[in-house]
């Protein structure tokens, strides 16, 4: 499984910004797909997870500001990050896991929100 993610970049306090993740390969296995980040100095922790079902989890921080959507036909997660703060600051990493536990990442991209 390859993860392509993009859209990340420079905001002011406020604003959104929504990241993709293209999938490719052998997909077919996957049943969550998902989003962590990494600020500087942190380890990498949760964002945001939607699984085959549809169903959501997102990390406390987040709640009501992100969200998290998929387009099957495109094999695309997206999330659409709103009243982004300083703290969100992070380099944001697409995740995919699949029904036997194996993880995939994505490269990363970078998410500067400017105070």
């Amino acid at each position: 499984v390859q993860l392509q993610a993009s859209g990340g970049g420079l905001v002011q306090a406020g604003g959104s910004l929504r990241l993709s993740c293209e999938a490719s390969g052998k997909i077919s296995g996957v049943n969550v797909r998902g989003w962590y980040r990494q600020a500087p100095g942190k380890e990498r922790e949760l964002v945001a997870v939607i699984m085959n079902n549809g169903l959501t989890n997102y990390d406390d921080s987040v709640k009501g500001r992100f969200n998290i959507s998929r387009d099957i036909r495109k094999n695309t997660v997206y999330l659409q990050m709103n009243r982004l703060i300083p703290e969100d600051t992070a380099v944001y990493f697409c995740y995919a896991k699949t029904n036997n536990g194996r993880v995939y990442w994505g490269q990363g991209t970078l998410v500067t929100v400017s105070s």
